[in-house]
């Protein structure tokens, strides 16, 4: 994509697709654009996969560690390297095919020195994390930061293979008692589920879809349930969580519905991008019975009959901006009319504007901050979407939802009389009971500082008794209860 610079600015000029360009295509360089950004986070740190980054010389201590990995696999297959070169061979033209024309590849046997190498790695990897995922002995998983840090370099857009043709290596390996697919073995390695998935969960047509690990952790970011993507409405914008807290929306965090979500971590992290606008669990449909839970929020006990937005647990942990940066760009140069990750993203990015909004999601477990400082998340998410471009979103509905509710004037009455009359179970209660109707010889009235005792009283038949209360809470004056006017002779 040609781009044109001028004082700092990068334009991307769109063109239609050239006549040679292949639709196998799917690992690209990363746009400068979004490269300018945080360069940091599409550059391999440790080790290079792929013809992108084979030439850099900073990453060339891990070539060596390669080569020994290739040794210890065909010691353990008892098969030779040509029986996997011809694999390669025959699918060399296919392989080239993935990559994005302005990609420079190697020709001929160094190209397939070159799969084979890094293809034999990452499945010997794989095996050793599936026998023993802390195997002292190995020199990547007797070290955490190594560990980790190769597992995120292989996220990387920039630092893929085909998975096709890992699939095919992996299959003439001919492995017993261990997974069946490729695919499972991959899932074991990046997700670390405690147990195995079954064949038939990963057979689906999806999975079988996957064309390299980013676009592997982007498909299982997916919402379970594919929603309709639309154009965003430019005048309808969620507004920040405190806000929508204020009117009384609840924000409430998503919880698996069973024994099996909660048991398996993958399924939780497939729901991530599940944030629905959950209606009142009113009586009748055609009556919205939530006007009243408002301002009793804090009984746990009524949510259901509350509004609520449903969010799924999001980790923030300090690698989280490296991933979803290289699943936007996948989505930029792959899937512009399907960018759910970058559609997240964005909405969390107007439900988070100030530290406040962050920790308000703390507060709620919704968010979970492992980087420590509730600014350095907000700062974060609000400059992940920086150079993204896109007008679909997934969330249009819920942004909808969320711009109507924040704007009835009906919910910021309810939410300031929640505020003032109905903040702690006191003052509820007081307000409540200035609300019950009371037999004519047993009245009871409520006052407020508009009252004028002495009118009230001469307007009365009997005679009258102004009794104040000295009740207060924890040295709180706010705590008192309200002064109560009796008539005479009533206990």
């Amino acid at each position: 994509m040609p781009t044109c610079e001028k004082n700092d600015t990068i334009i991307d000029i769109t063109q239609p697709r050239e006549p040679n360009w292949n639709p196998k295509c799917c690992i690209y360089r990363v746009p400068k654009r979004l490269r300018n950004v945080n360069k940091k986070a599409y550059t391999p740190k440790l080790i290079s996969i792929g013809p992108v980054h084979r030439n850099n010389g900073e990453l060339k201590e891990m070539q060596e560690l390669k080569n020994i990995y290739l040794e210890v696999f065909f010691r353990r297959t008892g098969k030779s390297q040509e029986d996997f070169k011809s694999i390669i061979i025959n699918y060399e033209h296919d392989i080239q095919c993935c990559y994005a024309k302005e990609i420079s590849q190697p020709k001929g046997e160094d190209f397939v020195n070159m799969i084979l190498l890094d293809s034999i790695f990452i499945i010997e990897l794989f095996l050793r994390n599936y026998e023993d995922p802390k195997d002292e002995k190995d020199y990547i998983l007797s070290k955490a930061c190594l560990k980790d840090g190769i597992m995120q370099d292989l996220i990387l857009l920039e630092n893929q293979l085909p998975f096709f043709i890992l699939d095919r290596l992996y299959d003439l390996s001919g492995f017993t008692g261990i997974p069946k697919g490729f695919l499972t073995l991959a899932c074991k390695y990046f997700f670390d589920r405690k147990k195995l998935p079954d064949d038939k969960e990963l057979s689906t047509d999806e999975m079988k879809g996957v064309k390299h690990f980013t676009d592997l952790y982007r498909k299982f970011y997916h919402p379970p349930k594919h929603g309709i993507i639309e154009e965003q409405n430019t005048d309808q914008q969620p507004h920040s969580a405190t806000k929508l807290d204020n009117v009384g929306l609840i924000l409430e965090k998503w919880e698996p519905n069973d024994q099996k979500q909660k048991k398996y971590s993958l399924e939780e992290k497939r729901c991530l991008l599940d944030i629905q606008f959950k209606p009142s669990s009113a009586c009748c449909p055609r009556i919205n019975c939530s006007w009243p839970t408002v301002c009793l929020k804090k009984f746990p006990s009524l949510k259901h009959f509350q509004i609520r937005l449903v969010i799924p647990e999001f980790v923030v942990h300090d690698r989280i901006e490296e991933i979803f940066r290289n699943l936007m760009a996948l989505e930029q140069c792959h899937y512009p009319d399907e960018a759910y990750i970058f559609n997240y993203i964005k909405l969390l990015d107007f439900l988070i504007n100030r530290e406040e909004d962050v920790e308000l999601l703390v507060d709620k477990k919704i968010i979970v901050n492992s980087l420590g400082s509730n600014h350095a998340v907000a700062k974060m998410i609000n400059n992940l979407c920086r150079e993204i471009v896109g007008t679909k979103s997934y969330y249009s509905a819920v942004t909808e939802k969320l711009d109507k509710y924040y704007n009835s004037s009906w919910n910021k009455n309810m939410a300031s009389l929640r505020n003032v009359d109905f903040r702690d179970i006191w003052r509820s209660t007081a307000t409540v009971v200035g609300f019950l109707p009371f037999p004519e010889s047993e009245r009871i009235a409520t006052l407020s500082p508009s009252h004028n005792v002495p009118e009230l009283a001469q307007e009365s038949k009997c005679e009258w008794h102004f009794e104040v209360p000295h009740v207060v809470l924890d040295g709180d004056r706010h705590g008192e209860l309200p002064p109560v006017l009796k008539p005479a002779g009533s206990e």
